[in-house]
């Protein structure tokens, strides 16, 4: 590892893991928790557990690479299912819904935490303390630890240690869960969540792996955004696009000119956003 400050983060991160007896890790296989269940099995071994919560909120590609991962890197991994889509705090998708979603988690979560005496593991890193996470708070509540954080690592910090160690999840780009790509206010249901998953499969097989499908109006109006460098091919696709898009269930198709940027949604909160 190259730089002295990786190290030292890492060392740090490694300790505070070996503070814990136990942990079961919330795991989504995204880059922070995948590396945050890499080194907790480094660590402590069979005394760490990492815990996919599945509903239809996670896109089946992520739950199969996070079992992937985990196989590959001798991570001890089940799966969870969880009843946030039974709550209707959760399904009326207000700008608390990621609350709700995490008191789901923990919910589930509590009673194996309580059996084997583990603490609760979240991959929440410095940046995300600016954004819009109103699940830190219910994870605050239940005292769940946040070792990345502890350890002053940043999600450039998470990148780089992990390229370091490895891991294939380094490079891999953000993959919110589905429910994030809901208009607030409209309604989270199965269904919708199906469709946006189908339309995103779609796009990303028309040449746009990093994409995000929007929907608003109810699960009638799917805005995609692709990263801005790509807008201009996405447009002279757009035949194919709406094709593709409509296909998956949607009315109308519609392509964001601003390109793709995490917490766009943000702006239907009178918040900045992502602009």
């Amino acid at each position: 590892m190259s730089e002295t400050s990786d190290e030292v983060k890492l060392a740090a991160l490694r300790e505070r893991v070996r503070a814990e007896p136990r942990l079961l890790v919330a795991y989504s296989g995204g880059v922070d928790s995948a590396l945050v269940a890499a080194v907790a099995a480094q660590e402590l071994g069979e005394r760490a557990v990492a815990v996919t919560a599945v509903s239809a909120s996670l896109p089946r590609s992520e739950r199969a690479a996070a079992r992937a991962f985990a196989t590959a890197h001798g991570i001890a991994h089940v799966e969870v299912a969880t009843d946030e889509l039974d709550r209707p705090e959760y399904v009326a998708n207000g700008g608390d819904r990621c609350y709700h979603c995490k008191s789901a988690l923990f919910d589930a979560l509590a009673p194996l935490a309580a059996l084997s005496g583990a603490r609760i593991a979240l991959g929440t890193n410095t940046d995300d303390l600016g954004d819009h996470r109103p699940g830190q708070a219910a994870a605050a509540a239940r005292g769940a630890i946040a070792p990345l954080l502890d350890a002053g690592f940043g999600k450039s910090d998470v990148r780089r240690v992990s390229a370091a160690l490895g891991l294939a999840t380094a490079e891999k780009p953000a993959a919110a869960c589905l429910a994030s790509r809901v208009a607030y206010g409209d309604p989270v249901t199965p269904e919708v969540l199906h469709r946006v998953e189908r339309a995103e499969e779609a796009v990303r097989s028309l040449g746009f792996p990093v994409c995000r499908v929007r929907a608003h109006g109810g699960g009638a109006v799917a805005r995609v955004e692709v990263p801005a460098d790509d807008v201009s091919r996405a447009a002279g696709l757009r035949s194919e696009l709406d094709r593709a898009v409509r296909g998956a269930g949607f009315e109308f198709c519609a392509l964001d000119m601003q390109g793709f940027a995490s917490g766009r949604m943000n702006v239907l909160l009178g918040m900045p956003g992502a602009r």
